[in-house]
Parts: structure tokens; C-alpha cells; sequence
């Protein structure tokens, strides 16, 4: 079982940072003591219930939410993507997918990263045919691989935003670039939509095929990805989510660059960074 990306610590750093409320203005605010503030942002011990629940609201977290958060009662649960292969993307810690259309060996691969020789082994091994190259952020444990992908797939598409794109260097010549809300031809019955959702990076993309979306460092189980942008913020971050991913419909499984699987209607039920309410 793979571990949530972020702890309660992780979500109260990134809180922290995106409302630009440090551990002493946070303890003016909430009556709780800065240095465990700052201990509980560097994942050194957690807040009990009513800690989390005094942090939440100035950091515009849901109370029960961040709660949960704190006291690790949430997992996602009953999550089945039967036409997705996840695979490590050794020696980074991010995810790697696979998806197949038609139980077949069309394929189109998600953020080729990590170790090329153990990459192209994968791909070989399952005697892919790789259609399409889907990057959804400039970041090295997500794209690091993919010239190494490129060479021994030259009939593969590759498609990347073209904000993040300089990433492939002399590659990126060769990217179809996202055009946001547009759709690509895949298999009869599937289509891959494109989706901009800057904040992580200004070019950040989440790919929707049929019912499965893989977000990249957009959203996570039970969190957000850091806002790394030049231009977009922490702010643009939670809008690409509520404006773009929280309205696809709650059945739809989502697939992230780190942790588990999840889908929109338990993000909508359990991410504390939408607070009830607020999101739909």
C-alpha cells in the first residue's frame, strides 16, 4: 500500500506558506505555541483534535479535514483503474503509468522519469506500442526519461505544455503542445483531454482518459501539489482544482505523480484544502 504523499506536517507547511502565515503569526492567531508550530511543520509530531481544528481556520483549511489529517484516519479507499499499469520511478519517488485502451498493447505512457534502462525494460517487456507521451510538468522525477522513451519510441507522440516544455531542451522541437480543454485522438471510444492546470509549475497538465485522470503534482490524495511556479500561485493551484478537476464528475479515478490512487469524490469529501462549502 503506497503512503499518502503528504502528512499532517506537509499540509500545514504548504497551508503556511500559500497564506504567507509563518509559526509566529500562526501562534498570535491560534494561542498555540510557535515552536511547536514550526516542529509539527517539519513532520516532527503531530497536533491532537483541537490543535488542527484552532490551526485549520486561519489557514482556511477544513477543520475536520485537517483534523483527520493530523490523527491519520483517512486512506483512500475502493479505488479500480483496470487499464492503468503503475510503475516506480526508481530512483525518484514518483509514479509512472501505463494506460491501455482495449486490454491491448496500444498504449500511452505518463511521465517517463527515473531510471531509462529500467523504464525501457518495462516498456519492452510488455511489448508496448507507446502512441503518446504524456508529460504533466517540467519537474525531473517526472520527465527526466523521456528522450531516452523518445529514441526508442520514435513513432510516439510527445505532449507537454508549452510553459514547461524548455525542460526537454532539444526535444521540446518535437512536443505537440496542450491546448487547454482540447481533445486528442486515442482509441476508438477514448479520447485524451488536456487539461491546464498551472500553480505546481506554470505549465502543469492533468490528462483525462475515459473515466481516469492522471494529475501530475496538481492534486494529491488527501492534498495539493507545493506552488513552484515563476507566474502562477499557491492560489492558482486550488483554482485549477476547483474550477477544473472538482467539476469532472465524482466517479472519476484519479491517478497522481506521488502516492495513491484517489478519485474526485473522496477528494471532494476529504482534501482539506476545500473547505466544505466552498468547493462545489
Amino acid at each position: 500500500m503506497l503512503a499518502l504523499e503528504d502528512e499532517f506536517g506537509d499540509i500545514l507547511r504548504k497551508a503556511m506558506i500559500g497564506t504567507r502565515c509563518d509559526a509566529q503569526e500562526l501562534s498570535k492567531r491560534t494561542g498555540i505555541d510557535a515552536k511547536k508550530i514550526a516542529a509539527w511543520a517539519r513532520c516532527r509530531g503531530s497536533a491532537d483534535d483541537n490543535e488542527a481544528r484552532t490551526l485549520a481556520r486561519p489557514l482556511h483549511l477544513d477543520p475536520g479535514r485537517f483534523e483527520d489529517s493530523a490523527a491519520a484516519r483517512w486512506y483512500p479507499q475502493g479505488v479500480d483503474a483496470p487499464q492503468v499499469r503503475r510503475h516506480a520511478q526508481l530512483p525518484h519517488p514518483s509514479n509512472g503509468y501505463v494506460f491501455l485502451p482495449d486490454g491491448g498493447k496500444r498504449a500511452a505512457l505518463v511521465d517517463p522519469a527515473g531510471s531509462p534502462a529500467n523504464l525501457l525494460r518495462l516498456l519492452r517487456d510488455g511489448a508496448y506500442d507507446v502512441q503518446y507521451i504524456l508529460i504533466t510538468h517540467k519537474h525531473a522525477d517526472h520527465c527526466d526519461a523521456a528522450a531516452d522513451v523518445a529514441a526508442a519510441f520514435p513513432q510516439a507522440q510527445i505532449v507537454m505544455h508549452g510553459l514547461d516544455v524548455h525542460a526537454l531542451g532539444s526535444l521540446a522541437s518535437k512536443a505537440l503542445l496542450v491546448r487547454d480543454g482540447e481533445e486528442l485522438p486515442f482509441a476508438d471510444d477514448i479520447r485524451i483531454r488536456m487539461l491546464h492546470t498551472p500553480g505546481h509549475t506554470d505549465g502543469s497538465t492533468c490528462y483525462l482518459l475515459n473515466a481516469t485522470l492522471f494529475t501530475g503534482d496538481t492534486l494529491f490524495a488527501g492534498s495539493v501539489g507545493g506552488a513552484y511556479g515563476d507566474a502562477s500561485t499557491y492560489d492558482d493551484i486550488l483554482d485549477s482544482i476547483r474550477n477544473k478537476l472538482f467539476t469532472l464528475p465524482e466517479e472519476t479515478v484519479v491517478m497522481p505523480g506521488h502516492g495513491p490512487p484517489t478519485t474526485i469524490a473522496q477528494e471532494l469529501a476529504h482534501n482539506p484544502f476545500f473547505p466544505r462549502g466552498v468547493v462545489q
